[in-house]
């Protein structure tokens, strides 16, 4: 009767300790180790909320490979051992590339093409052929080898305002490779040695993604000339930037160039390192618009905007001679909102409530909205507008001097 109380005692202990045991163990899993796993790393929330925006996001890209008749995978033709392509379910990311990874852009995401562009269609062909092609089709440049192959940088330069970021944004829009846009926050790490780690895996995560497009908007602020009083954090990144950039690592075992083009921008090309330059091949100016793209970006821009049967466009093309895209684009809103403003001042004047306006009543934009904007100076008095509507086609010898190359009427003001 002893044995079976005392073995009655070890078999409750046992089962005690058992269950002490798996409820110590729980214990720990659920709250001691995430608690000690923060202490000892306290960004690793932030890491595997990146991880799960970037698989996400390399997810919607995926999709939309596959809706444009593309297996979905990623990588060159050769990435895999047995030649075939990386699938998403194939990629594994680090904690650096993950931290990239959430600045790739899917293409649906970007609602500007090329046809949203006024004007520039040289550069627009000219990125086609050089860029989005030799990426997208390279199979339609095989017979020249490497020498058809993308460049591996690209850079446009010019005034501001002057469509270099939208061209970029058309390019990632209409070209479908895996564009990263990089900037210069996701570069920049606390941690010594971390922004190298980043650089890295940038053209890591690029090379897994391929074809692919690194933007990099004012990269005069990230790789511009080298200095000898420079931080020491800030030359490591840019030489570990150019090594991958243009190292051993850049071409594969055929000696073919990886699909992988980095795109900048800048309105400060002389700021930028010279090695940096050297390895960006193809150089676009993009300068102040002419008459044409003038022209095209007052048609692009006004688009469906209600305007008055007198309302002169090719006049303010003419006069809007010397400024760039973005100043056009500011002019026509402060344009837009004058009949907008003349509508509310009279409806509150005749006492009647906000409630009751009716857009159709607004007046279409006419000429003279262009001209003067309350708090700043005029370009032009409304009353002599009318005189300034001389055409160059018409114009006398004497008329034709007071003409630029540009079609830009130069009439002196009226005091």
């Amino acid at each position: 009767m002893s044995d079976q109380k005392r073995a009655a005692r070890e078999l409750v202990s046992g089962l005690a300790l058992a269950v002490g045991t798996v409820s110590i163990f729980f214990i720990f899993r659920e709250i001691v180790a995430p608690y000690i796993a923060k202490l000892v790393d306290p960004d690793r929330e932030k890491h595997e909320q990146a991880q799960l925006k970037a698989k996400a996001n390399l997810q919607r890209i995926r999709r939309r490979r596959l809706q444009n008749g593309d297996e979905g995978g990623f990588g060159g033709d050769d990435e895999g051992s047995d030649g075939s392509r990386l699938r998403m379910e194939d990629l594994v990311l680090n904690e650096y590339e993950n931290q990239v990874a959430l600045e790739v852009v899917a293409p649906e995401d970007i609602p500007v093409g090329f046809d949203d562009i006024g004007g520039l269609e040289d550069i627009i062909e000219e990125l086609k052929e050089s860029i989005i092609y030799p990426l997208t089709m390279p199979h339609l440049y095989r017979h020249g080898g490497a020498l058809l192959a993308a460049p591996s940088g690209v850079l446009l330069y010019g005034p501001p305002g002057c469509g270099k970021t939208m061209l970029a944004k058309a390019v990632a829009h209409e070209s479908g490779a895996s564009f990263i846009n990089l900037h210069i926050s996701t570069l920049t790490e606390k941690w010594y040695g971390d922004s190298n780690k980043l650089v890295r895996a940038v053209f890591s995560l690029a090379q897994k993604l391929q074809p692919s497009i690194i933007f990099i908007d004012e990269i005069d602020a990230v790789l511009g000339t080298r200095r000898s009083g420079e931080h020491e954090a800030s030359g490591m990144v840019k030489a570990e930037f150019m090594t991958l950039w243009d190292g051993l690592t850049s071409t594969n075992a055929a000696g073919v160039p990886n699909r992988i083009v980095v795109l900048g921008a800048t309105n400060r090309i002389n700021d930028i390192d010279e090695a940096i330059l050297r390895r960006m091949p193809k150089k676009f100016p993009v300068p102040l618009p002419d008459l044409e793209q003038r022209r095209r970006i007052l048609q692009l821009v006004l688009g469906n905007t209600k305007r008055d049967p007198e309302f002169n466009l090719e006049y303010i093309a003419r006069i809007t001679a010397g400024m760039s895209g973005s100043d056009i684009k500011e002019a026509c809103r402060d344009a837009a909102m004058v009949p907008m403003r003349e509508y509310i001042r009279q409806h509150r004047a005749s006492g009647q409530a906000m409630s009751t306006v009716n857009p159709d009543d607004v007046r279409g934009i006419r000429t003279e909205d262009f001209f003067g904007r309350r708090g700043a100076r005029p370009y032009a008095e409304p009353a002599v507008i009318h005189s300034r509507r001389v055409s160059t086609v018409d114009a006398t010898p004497t008329d034709q001097s007071k003409v630029s190359s540009d079609g830009y009427e130069e009439v002196e003001e009226e005091d």
